[in-house]
């Protein structure tokens, strides 16, 4: 083949594109010249397409994890620039894959200039400029297009998900959204410019971490210095930890200076996935919304005198989504039912639930629907 072949490439291209388009012109009108150029949506088809088929491929049995940006090797920090770019090409990407598959690590892709401008791996890069367009092999089938947010903790915006015939095109009015939560905010990545360890994007953290360790797990954030939320735990609490844990809320309020900021963020991101790690234990995780860890493998239970939950609705942040009125059983198992009747209870509490197959959920109260919301957001975790 040698030419795109993968149906979904060619539909979400143009809608790739247009994100891109608009958001480098916004981005330029505020002063901002740093961003990356914006693919076409014929490059934008081929960098999926590729990206597609070489998800699918073998390489010593391993599956290809690889990440694809969109950018001149003129225009990158510190590239590591190869002698002879590589072909778009399914099978080269399956064998450069072992490489490449750590953490923030790209293969550039860019037209090569002696090849009739077609698109080419001229070599790596660690730092990508704002609006870089990215394609990540998550999985076999399984694609993210995402972009750099532009600040200096790395963080990515999810523009579309992929997988097999399925496209997921994140809507990004859904920040507007009445009785939006500040976490799904965050995650959709138009939250206004904050510290890269404030409250909202911690919990950001300990929800990929939760997701990352593939086990499912639940955790409660309830408000500081209230009790009320005992009322809906069944006693004894199997793990209580007393004094409550504090390591995550110290760290969170920190401020280090330019020395010790790297330092000062791998022990957050220690101290994250030790707490999110916990919520693997049967049962869920409570902390509190400073980041005090007060236990886990804590059984949920109605509280007394209160309606068991028989409907939430359901959200996802993509365009075309509708809500949907549902039992809460229908998304989950005893995790999700037992999610939704503590925030039910708890209104002023945030039950977030990973799932085994990766689904993710946040739980919380509507005061404009008068019930629970069920936010669906796995594909701004990927």
């Amino acid at each position: 083949m040698t030419t795109p072949a993968y149906p979904a490439a060619r539909a979400v291209a143009p809608e790739v594109h247009a994100h891109f388009a608009q958001h480098a012109a916004e981005a330029r009108r505020r002063g901002q010249n740093n961003v990356a150029a914006t693919p076409d949506a014929v490059t934008i088809e081929a960098i999926i397409d590729a990206a597609f088929w070489a998800s699918l491929r073998r390489e010593e049995s391993y599956v290809p994890k690889i990440s694809l940006a969109f950018v001149s090797p003129n225009s990158a920090d510190h590239p590591l620039v190869f002698e002879r770019p590589l072909k778009l090409d399914p099978g080269a990407l399956a064998k450069v894959a072992p490489a490449v598959e750590r953490p923030g690590i790209h293969l550039g892709v860019w037209p090569a200039r002696d090849d009739g401008g077609a698109l080419s791996v001229w070599g790596t890069i660690r730092a990508i400029p704002p609006l870089c367009m990215v394609v990540e092999v998550a999985a076999p089938g399984l694609l993210v297009v995402k972009h750099h947010r532009g600040d200096e903790a790395g963080k990515f915006v999810n523009v579309a998900v992929i997988e097999g015939d399925q496209i997921k095109v994140v809507d990004e009015r859904a920040s507007s959204l009445p009785d939006c939560p500040p976490l799904l905010t965050s995650l959709l990545g138009f939250d206004s410019p904050a510290t890269w360890v404030d409250s909202v994007n911690v919990l950001v953290q300990l929800a990929v971490s939760m997701r990352a360790h593939g086990r499912g797990g639940s955790l409660l954030v309830v408000p500081d210095a209230s009790e009320t939320w005992q009322e809906s735990i069944v006693r004894p609490i199997p793990y209580a930890v007393v004094p409550a844990f504090a390591e995550l809320a110290q760290l969170s309020r920190e401020t280090p200076d330019a020395s010790r900021k790297r330092a000062w963020r791998e022990a957050v991101q220690r101290t994250v996935n030790a707490v999110a790690g916990l919520t693997a234990v049967d049962g869920a995780a409570i902390v509190t919304t400073g980041f005090e860890l007060l236990a886990f493998g804590a059984k949920i239970a109605r509280r007394k005198g209160a309606a068991q939950v028989e409907q939430v609705t359901m959200t996802e942040p993509i365009v075309g989504g509708t809500a949907a009125l549902m039992n809460p059983s229908q998304l989950g198992g005893t995790r999700h039912l037992s999610a939704a009747q503590f925030v039910h209870d708890q209104r002023d509490a945030v039950a977030l639930v990973a799932s085994q197959d990766g689904r993710f959920t946040v739980f919380a109260w509507s005061p404009c629907e008068g019930m629970v919301h069920a936010h669906r957001v796995e594909a701004l975790l990927l």
